[in-house]
């Protein structure tokens, strides 16, 4: 059972209400249903009224969960060395994907320079204009003296030579509910009727049945059976196929392979939604004022950026990744020097690499292009072979 939800602010009901507005115009344009995939980008991306396009807090003690970078500057300072043997053999060159607070970039600048390693342009790609103003004062009070490296995109780049880093980014791309029933592969949407969302489901189509399909074959999905495929996110790292010219994509999210995935235990999905670091699973509950989420199938992003042209140059869980990358050594060094915030320090080390907490939830997953050498994230503990 979930735990009671703190109630909105009339200001933020008022701003929910705004955006469903939106919803039920575009479902009743529909024929009264619009896919689940619709009613997510909608509710996170709608611009000024969905959860990323809005004013409120997102991130940190004060939003509604908390990411690796605001746990503990170690996590950007663990996760800078592998940027840095990355962009020594391509480019200079660095583009963070969904920046979110912009704290991610404020504490990879200072330790890429500490390294030699500071790249002549620090990229961020974010749609959010909230998030934009918000990442340039994030980084304007922590690093000012780099922050006239970082500029920031509204759209992918033609093309790119470097590291291309996404934090937490694939899980909030919209995702297709589906339903694998006895009377065959559905997908789940959304209906209004009695004055409130709900679900409903048509007979999947196209390419999501094609998928649907080869998924029940592959990973022998019995009736009835309820989850998400993601079909958005596999496209988006595609895309990176014929856009990187040469280095590598780090992508850090939380997900399972295929077959975990779509384990019989997991029959229900990975839909969650967060608001005010307390988990629900009921999208339609003030719309837009709660991040929507689902896990990734990293085969399906491996399968991508493969089929795409990109290698997979490794994958395994976030634990292993920082501890490669020399998370236990830089916390070792800040107790030599006496740092009076080592507790706090310690702690949040251990959350980022602890099996019950982000250590084994989380994955990373490299792809890149001309890259001939191991790195060092994955020294230790690789799994692609689990893909």
């Amino acid at each position: 059972m979930n735990p009671p939800l703190p109630s909105p602010s009339a200001d933020a009901q008022a701003s929910s209400h705004a955006l469903c507005d939106h919803i039920v115009a575009r479902i009743g344009n529909a024929g009264g249903w619009i896919p689940f995939v619709e009613f997510m980008d909608m509710a996170l991306h709608l611009p000024g009224l969905g959860y990323y396009a809005g004013g409120s807090h997102k991130f940190g003690e004060q939003g509604d969960f908390v990411t690796a970078p605001e746990l503990s500057p170690l996590f950007g300072q663990a996760l800078a060395a592998q940027i840095a043997e990355i962009t020594a053999v391509v480019a200079p060159t660095v583009l963070e994907v969904g920046a979110g607070s912009g704290r991610l970039a404020a504490d990879l600048l200072p330790a890429l320079e500490a390294l030699g390693s500071l790249p002549d342009k620090y990229l961020i790609l974010e749609v959010s204009g909230e998030l934009r103003a918000r990442q340039r004062e994030t980084i304007r009070q922590a690093v000012p003296a780099l922050a006239d490296r970082v500029e920031w995109l509204e759209a992918l780049p033609e093309r790119f030579s470097g590291c291309i880093v996404a934090n937490e980014l694939l899980d909030a791309i919209p995702t297709h509910a589906v339903a694998w029933r006895d009377e065959g592969a559905m997908e789940r949407g959304v209906t209004f009727d009695g004055g409130r969302f709900a679900w409903a489901e048509r007979p999947a189509e196209g390419a999501l049945r094609e998928a649907m399909e080869r998924l029940a074959t592959e990973v022998a999905i019995e009736a009835p059976y309820v989850g998400e495929i993601g079909l958005a996110a596999a496209a988006w790292v595609a895309e990176w196929g014929q856009r990187l010219e040469r280095g590598a994509l780090l992508l850090l999210d939380y997900g399972l392979p295929r077959r975990e995935l779509y384990h019989p235990g997991r029959n229900g999905g990975t839909l969650r939604c967060h608001y005010r670091h307390r988990s629900h699973d009921d999208p339609f509950w003030w719309p837009g004022l709660s991040d929507i989420t689902s896990h990734i199938d990293f085969t399906a992003v491996a399968e991508a950026g493969y089929g795409a042209g990109l290698d997979v140059l490794g994958y395994t869980s976030q634990a292993s990744f920082l501890i490669n990358c020399g998370i236990g050594e830089l916390l070792a060094a800040r107790q030599q020097a006496g740092d009076p915030a080592m507790v706090k320090a310690a702690g949040a080390v251990s959350v980022l690499l602890s099996p019950g907490e982000m250590g084994e939830l989380f994955k990373v997953i490299a792809l890149g292009k001309g890259m001939t050498e191991p790195l060092r994230g994955f020294a230790r503990g690789d799994r692609t072979h689990a893909l």
